[in-house]
């Protein structure tokens, strides 16, 4: 017997306790400033985070250690003094008075839970010492306010105080310490939860018992002893859960906490007005830095809008989205310029005839109105002479690969959105055009930073960025450049602004890819967007008036447009050329005779036209807002008309 207790010794003395239990930890995912923004529970369920003392309140530790082991400082892991008044207390008495137990025993027992039998207890008290030998008291200190059970599934200080009072283990008060050395000894019979009277009366005793200690004076036990105890448990924030939840704890996100936080209550309240299984996704992103300032990134916990889901690494349709980034190309290869005057008109493209969203043309209009308008005639037949495996490899070659159907090749659709890429990716792209041209992906994790790929230059990217700047609907501030994208059959509606120094870029749709009937990005998506704006503090951009045009610019008349020549009925002649006339309407005007442009000159309002033969023709005329006049043509032979 005597032989096993000096090997029970020596084992315990030269083989401290495992630390295992104190490395299952949840974990605390901090925003840019280092508040928190999520917890997690460890892997059994159980809130516990670890806490090193010089994250708690002195005063937590002070009254712990006078109160629960007075020689903690310098006993060698028990305490020898302790130990002998419970002995002898227990010898007058019969039964325990008081325990010997110090907080390093404590720490043992809580390492390794066991029942308490002697055998067990003379083990806990050799690897105290053991403890003591190999660790500072600091950090036994620390795996005790780590460990220290605080009811249910709530274990350490930190998640003890964020749970049951709503702060931080530093923020502590006088009351709230009582109450948590009271209850880390009777964990269940004095949740303030369930048992409040009792849990009211432990702590009170803590209080008077710091009193007497001098660890605080009488005036405060006084007034802590008549602060309530908490009835039930704070909810913990937990921002974001899509990004979050994979991160290690600690880990310092760029998220701002407060703007984070007002992002996700303004899309709970839009989520209200949408379709059940419809979703949104918005990121606010520091132009400058590429930093994601807040992100929404679904409706966490709701099946049927896919909650789970990162939307903003899901694969979707851009629509529209492309465009600036085809007309910034353009320009740089000199293929066209802010004024330079484009056709929006019926063309096939080798049996690709795209049409406009609003199934009309405009007929000749300028390239800045090609794009603030979003027409797809002038941006595909921009990308036919472009390229579209050229566009897709620029995009490439700055980390933005656009994903193609499988086994197809480029081709004119993916300016019209027959591609895909991510939130992610698009945010990227946007960020680069609202500073220098240069493309970098987005940060989430606060220090990252990444090389930078250029897709355009400053100047370029300026370019384009002042022609999409321009009221956003809904929105009063001015000095915010915005782009829509709308996906065949709205299953992907996007709205991108920004500012001199914010991206917002907003998605809505259904995750899993469904058409959705209504309204296309320009009434789904730009409200939104105008409302995250409203969370930000404005940096207007600030837009030159436009040097003297290069080419014809349109004029607004008050007329409206109407056909002069021929008059309406009218049979006439095959001798040669027909000057054909309009009055009103906005210029560059374009005259078409069935479908096909006529050479004429756009600032004029008359062209001429030589029929082939006698015949019906078919004249429209379109000005620079797309309003149109027709009119049937009549030519006869001149010998077929009846004589004057």
């Amino acid at each position: 017997m005597a032989a096993g207790a000096v090997l029970i010794a020596l084992v315990a003395y030269l083989f401290p306790p495992s630390l295992a239990r104190l490395k299952d930890q949840g974990r605390i995912i901090d925003g840019e400033d280092g508040t928190p923004i999520a917890y997690f529970p460890d892997a059994t369920g159980e809130w516990k985070f670890a806490t090193p003392a010089a994250a708690v309140n002195p005063l937590m530790l002070h009254m712990l250690v006078r109160i629960e082991d007075k020689r903690f400082w310098y006993n060698p892991g028990v305490d020898p003094v302790a130990i002998l008044r419970a002995t002898a207390q227990f010898a007058a008495t019969g039964h325990v008075v008081s325990g010997a137990s110090t907080l390093t025993m404590e720490v043992v027992r809580l390492l390794h839970p066991a029942p308490r039998t002697f055998e067990v207890k003379l083990r806990e008290a050799l690897q105290a010492i053991s403890l003591t030998e190999h660790y500072s008291k600091n950090q036994i200190l620390s795996m005790w306010l780590s460990l220290a059970p605080f009811g249910g599934s709530i274990t350490g200080v930190t998640a003890a105080s964020r749970l049951w009072f709503g702060v931080s283990p530093r923020s502590l008060d006088p009351a709230q310490v009582a109450l948590l050395i009271a209850l880390c000894r009777r964990p269940e019979a004095l949740r303030p939860d369930l048992y409040p009277q009792a849990a009211r009366r432990a702590r009170n005793r803590i209080l008077a018992q710091a009193a007497r200690e001098g660890v605080i004076n009488a005036a405060t036990a006084t007034q802590a002893e008549a602060e309530p105890v908490p009835r039930h448990w704070q909810t913990l924030p937990r921002q974001t859960p899509q990004l979050t939840i994979g991160l290690a704890t600690n880990t310092r996100t760029t998220l701002n906490p407060a703007l984070n936080a007002a992002l996700a209550r303004l899309a709970g309240n839009i989520l209200t007005t949408m379709r059940p299984a419809e979703s949104l996704a918005i990121l606010i992103i520091n132009a400058k830095t590429r930093m994601v300032r807040a992100a929404y990134l679904g409706d966490p916990g709701n099946l049927p809008r896919a909650g789970f889901i990162d939307l903003s690494q899901a694969i979707r349709s851009p629509g529209s989205a492309l465009k600036p980034f085809l007309y910034g190309l353009a320009f740089a290869e000199g293929y066209a310029g802010p004024r330079t005057l484009l056709y929006d008109l019926p063309h096939d493209f080798s049996a690709y005839g795209p049409e406009d969203f609003t199934h009309s043309f405009m007929g000749t209009v300028s390239t800045a109105t090609a794009l603030r308008r979003s027409l797809n005639l002038p941006a595909v037949a921009l990308l036919n002479r472009y390229g579209a495996a050229r566009f897709w490899s620029a995009l490439n070659s700055v980390g933005v690969p656009l994903a193609l159907p499988h086994g197809a090749e480029p081709s004119l659709p993916v300016i019209l959105g027959g591609d895909g890429l991510t939130m992610r990716q698009l945010g990227a792209l946007y960020a680069g055009l609202a500073t220098d041209g240069c493309v970098e992906p987005l940060h989430f994790i606060y220090g990252q930073k990444q090389v930078c790929a250029r897709l355009l230059s400053a100047d370029i990217a300026d370019e384009v960025a002042n022609i999409l700047t321009r009221p956003l609907p809904g929105y009063l501030a001015k000095g915010i450049a915005w782009k829509t994208g709308t996906s065949a059959g709205n299953r992907d509606d996007w709205a991108i602004g920004f500012d001199r120094r914010h991206v917002v870029i907003v998605w809505t749709g259904q995750p899993d890819g469904g058409a959705l009937p209504g309204a296309a990005a320009i009434g789904r998506a730009v409200p939104i967007l105008a409302s995250t704006f409203g969370l930000l503090k404005i940096y207007p951009r600030q837009v030159l008036p436009p040097a003297k045009p290069l080419s014809l610019v349109a004029v607004q008349q008050k007329t409206p447009l109407t056909m002069a020549y021929p008059p309406p009925h009218a049979v006439l002649a095959d001798i040669g050329p027909i000057r054909l006339r309009v009055i009103g309407g906005v210029r560059p005007l374009t005259f078409l005779i069935d479908g096909v442009p006529l050479n004429s000159v756009p600032a004029l309002r008359s062209a001429h036209f030589v029929p082939s033969g006698p015949g019906f023709y078919h004249l429209r005329v379109i000005d620079a807002n797309g309003a149109s006049v027709t009119e049937m043509l009549q030519v006869k032979a001149a010998e077929s008309l009846p004589s004057q």
